[in-house]
């Protein structure tokens, strides 16, 4: 199972936009949002349409998930640094709405303070770019490059990010030589640490693509820990995945 958390920090601007990678060694196409490949070379059928896997990954993005516009703007504000007035008026210009307009569907705003926005969103985008430049220009700095590297990915619906978080590939490395043998969990630890990447793991043995009753995520965690409703339990709670209220469905959540 790809870790779809790497994969999508991995990404560059262009890719984060179209909403898909393409995995040379694998000859896939996979999409940034939830994981589902199409392999270059097959023909995918739908709805008496035929196509190409780029076309398909395209047409998956646009029936699962909208839009990539769509997902990114529903990311936390950990991940898009906007307040949910910018997030609003990013959505209705989007759209193609007017200041005017904008002034009219929101309503208690003036056309000045939507073009005050609009200018504290461009200068954002400036901050930003600069912000992309300057890790890049890190990156390629042998040394620091290294330094960078060494921190593992939060997985993009992680809550409450904190010291918790900061993990170097190392420290994963030491728990996971302690805690996991023959692919079972002979322990769960109580440091938070060492929990997350725990949960991590055990989150890494679910296939992506499905949805799952109860019955089958106890199954899947009983097969790599016994005690599966506290893993269950801690799952959610560190938003590794989520479930309807009534415990019906379950799924990852990236």
């Amino acid at each position: 199972m790809i870790d779809l958390s790497e994969v999508f920090w991995n990404a560059s601007v262009e890719e984060m936009k179209r909403g898909y990678i393409y995995d040379d060694l694998k000859e896939d196409f996979i999409c940034l949002i939830c994981g589902e490949s199409f392999s270059d070379g097959i023909i995918y059928e739908k709805n008496e349409q035929w196509m190409d896997a780029k076309m398909a990954v395209k047409n998956h993005i646009i029936e699962k998930h909208v839009s990539v516009f769509s997902y990114l703007i529903n990311l936390s504000k950990r991940y898009t640094g906007l307040t949910d007035i910018q997030k609003e008026i990013l959505e209705d210009l989007y759209q193609g709405f007017t200041d005017k307009e904008i002034v009219e569907k929101q309503g208690g705003k003036s056309t000045s303070t939507i073009r005050n926005h609009r200018f504290k969103l461009r200068e954002k985008e400036k901050q930003a770019r600069v912000y992309l430049a300057l890790m890049s220009l890190l990156e390629n700095s042998k040394k620091n490059g290294e330094n960078l590297d060494d921190l593992v990915e939060v997985h993009r619906e992680a809550t409450m990010v904190d010291d918790r978080y900061v993990i170097t590939q190392e420290e994963k490395d030491k728990v996971m030589n302690i805690y996991v043998k023959e692919g079972k969990v002979i322990a769960f630890p109580s440091k938070e640490k060492k929990k997350l990447i725990i949960l991590q793991y055990i989150m890494e043995q679910f296939p992506a693509m499905k949805t799952y009753t109860e019955k089958e995520v106890n199954e899947i965690i009983k097969g790599i820990i016994d005690d599966y409703v506290t893993v269950r339990r801690y799952l959610i709670e560190y938003g590794f995945m989520d479930r309807k209220q009534d415990g019906s469905e379950y799924w990852l959540k990236g």
